[in-house]
């Protein structure tokens, strides 16, 4: 039997919103709207799930970038945020929202440790980016980040990109080779 045909696959055109659970509404939208500076557009409450057809009361709230993509969050009304995953280290699950330059990244910063919300950085990525890092009311890890590499050095980095992956996959099979 033939396998079918499938259609080619259609560009993404961009984020339009990336959602985590929120212990606080109103707490969220001080934080991203009032602190950062993401305007509310848009909030959602229902009963009962679209997708599943669930009984869970929300509310779906959404922040809306410059770029015309969103931060969006859940409220399940029982003051619980989401849990920490216990096999990935804090660090590395956030989500990284760009601004346009070094200065507004030294002010976001400023303005952040003025409200009293810890921040670490201006930290260097290989060149490539820098970045500050900061915890959200319901503690998801927040980075603002500006794009530093000038775009011959982006445009390199994107040619050594699959044969560094392909190297880092060949050393990870080595290390599991080494443990069996």
């Amino acid at each position: 039997m033939a396998e079918p045909t499938l259609p080619d696959a259609r560009p993404v055109c961009g984020l339009h919103h990336f959602a985590w659970r929120c212990r606080d509404a109103e707490a969220t939208r001080h934080f991203y709207e009032d602190l950062l500076g993401l305007p509310l557009v848009h909030v959602i409450k229902k009963d009962n799930v679209p997708s599943t057809g669930e009984f869970c009361p929300y509310v779906h709230i959404f922040f809306r970038m410059q770029d015309g993509s969103h931060i969006a969050f859940f409220d399940l009304g029982d003051d619980a945020a989401s849990l920490p995953s216990a096999n990935t280290p804090a660090w590395v699950q956030h989500i990284a929202l760009r601004v346009p330059d070094r200065r507004s990244l030294e002010d976001m910063r400023a303005r952040l440790l003025g409200h009293g919300v810890e921040s670490i950085g201006v930290i260097d990525h290989d060149g490539y980016i820098e970045s500050i890092y900061f915890f959200d009311p319901n503690g998801l890890r927040v980075e603002l980040t500006i794009e530093v590499a000038e775009p011959a050095t982006v445009r390199g980095y994107a040619e050594a990109a699959h044969g560094l992956l392909a190297d880092w996959s060949r050393e990870k099979q080595e290390r599991a080779a080494g443990r069996a």
